[in-house]
């Protein structure tokens, strides 16, 4: 079964996404970045380029020649990945297949459309009979 972990008060979201990926990709496991919209998919590209500021995160758009070889995948469908390791999902709603890889992150921001967004995916997950972590950043940073 999927285990699946939400990081709240994540800001800023999309460095938070990084530092997961990195901290994934650092346990030897491939990622996918779930952003279907195209703006959040070229933004977090952009991002990962100059994360960790002092290295460089290998990664690619899902699709790329590349892909197969390449531990950080960036994909507007959760169906691009090649691998079931990760799933990073960016998306407000759930992915429709994260049941297929071994661990979904969800990273929920503090707006209150990403924050009601994350609640209800959290009550689909766990209505569904998954169990579900939650790791509060904002209480790590006080």
């Amino acid at each position: 079964m999927t285990r699946i972990d939400f990081y709240t008060n994540a800001e800023p979201k999309l460095q938070v996404a990084c530092q997961l990926a990195a901290k994934a990709v650092g346990q030897s496991l491939r990622v996918l970045i779930y952003a279907p919209d195209e703006a959040l998919a070229r933004t977090i590209d952009r991002l990962l380029w100059t994360f960790p500021s002092a290295g460089f995160l290998p990664h690619c758009f899902a699709g790329s020649a590349l892909a197969a070889e390449t531990p950080v995948l960036i994909a507007r469908t959760d169906e691009d990945a090649g691998h079931n390791q990760v799933l990073l999902n960016l998306a407000q709603e759930s992915p429709a297949a994260f049941s297929r890889f071994e661990r979904l992150i969800e990273i929920v921001g503090n707006d209150e459309e990403d924050r009601q967004a994350g609640r209800a995916r959290y009550r689909y997950y766990r209505d569904r009979g998954y169990a579900v972590g939650h790791v509060d950043l904002g209480k790590r940073t006080r």
